[in-house]
């Protein structure tokens, strides 16, 4: 038998596992070409927060402001924001923001609500003890901050956002289905933005993969409509201080880019298009995609793996190993046999994939309402049964593309 060898568990005690398979299989690892960067420390990362990009440091924006809000994704998203965090606080201090007017609201979308348990491993125990951390809700505390031109999006923010006077962002920034690149302005909305806005801006988008057809969709940026539509809310809310992170094969920091919203994003951005990158593959039998960044919306993966598989036909395996499960997502999501979140998604299986195998060592009956419902789709939570399958169909050798981070992996 040969080992692959994956990350896993980003949020419960990260670590690289071997899956064993078939010695006689060719494996060829895909990883993106950022994989191997190496985790920036405290000093890299006060640098970036220090000489920021279009705007003035952080310190500097915070003096004579009042009240500050740190706005953090969520558990979706492997953001570390506990190392970032520390320097964000200093920045705000010397500036004369004191800690009773720091607070901390998590971006939520429509996914939802965290724990105090998620709360301390995002932000780190002291942090939940100091200052106070809130949820988003998308379902009321917005106000009204204006309309947007691309989509006449209504946009409205949460109010506790809003009350405050300097608004600083942490977030990542990877490949995005729909807006090309997540990160930015996407902390806004859907981040802390109503559920009814956030709806508009989804319904609009999937109205324009029709009609705009090459202008959405991952790594897609420059002409993207939903990327502006999203920015324009951004600006709308008044967002001061953005910082976007991109990540190694582990989900550490790997780059920083703060500043103000737009040219922070698009320097960002410039840089996630080469690190996320990832060369073609083709004409395997076997695609194996491995969800650990975004594990809790684990089928992004099957978006770059399934253009390995051979047009004669191959299997699809995604490694879907989150303990949480699938995101709660009240827009997209399942809520029940024939109950769905109003613009609810779920992944294709193209005509030339024999078999989609979704493993997991955590079984979601729930969490299957976001795969197809098809004949060719099995799932599975013991990896010996996986590979018991998979040698029925290839008692020789077989070809296989594995990909460490498929839901953040892109080609062209």
């Amino acid at each position: 038998m040969n080992n692959i060898s994956l990350p896993q568990l980003a949020w419960a005690e990260t670590k690289e596992r071997e899956f064993a398979v078939p010695a006689r299989w060719k494996i060829e690892t895909c990883d993106m070409a950022g994989a191997g960067k190496p985790a920036l420390k405290a000093a890299a990362i006060r640098a970036a927060l220090e000489k920021p990009i279009g705007a003035k440091p952080l310190a500097e924006l915070a003096k004579g402001k009042k009240e500050a809000v740190i706005i953090f994704d969520d558990m979706s998203r492997v953001t570390r924001t506990y190392e970032i965090v520390p320097h964000v606080i200093r920045a705000l201090h010397e500036g004369g923001v004191g800690d009773d007017h720091i607070r901390f609201v998590c971006a939520l979308g429509c996914h939802g609500a965290l724990t105090r348990v998620d709360f301390a491993k995002k932000l780190g125990e002291d942090i939940v003890a100091r200052y106070p951390v809130y949820n988003h809700n998308p379902f009321g505390n917005c106000v009204a901050v204006g309309t947007t031109r691309t989509y006449r999006t209504e946009v409205y923010v949460n109010e506790e956002v809003m009350r405050c006077d300097i608004k600083v962002a942490i977030g990542g920034t990877v490949p995005h289905p729909l807006s090309g690149f997540g990160g930015g302005g996407k902390i806004i909305l859907p981040g802390v933005t109503s559920f009814a806005t956030t709806q508009h801006n989804h319904h609009e988008t999937y109205h324009d993969m029709v009609d705009k057809r090459g202008k959405l969709g991952q790594g897609i940026f420059d002409e993207n409509p939903m990327r502006f539509d999203i920015e324009e809310a951004a600006e709308l809310a008044g967002l001061d201080f953005i910082i976007n992170i991109l990540f190694n094969k582990w989900g550490e920091p790997a780059a920083i880019f703060a500043g103000a919203l737009k040219p922070a994003f698009a320097a960002a951005v410039a840089e996630a298009k080469k690190h996320y990158f990832t060369p073609r593959v083709m004409d395997r039998d076997i695609s194996i995609a491995n969800s650990f960044i975004k594990g809790n919306e684990a089928s992004l993966g099957l978006g770059i793996a399934h253009r390995a598989i051979a047009p004669k036909g191959g299997d699809l395996v995604l490694i879907a190993n989150e303990p949480a499960g699938q995101v709660v997502h009240y827009l997209l999501g399942p809520f029940g046999e024939n109950s769905f979140g109003p613009e609810h998604q779920t992944s294709f299986v193209p005509a030339y994939v024999n078999r989609v195998i979704i493993f997991t060592e955590y079984p979601d009956m729930a969490g299957r309402g976001w795969y197809a419902k098809s004949d060719k789709v099995f799932f599975m939570d013991r990896w010996e049964d996986v590979v018991r399958v998979l040698k029925s169909d290839y008692p020789g050798a077989a070809s296989v593309a594995v990909f460490p981070n498929s839901e953040i992996q892109y080609t062209k």
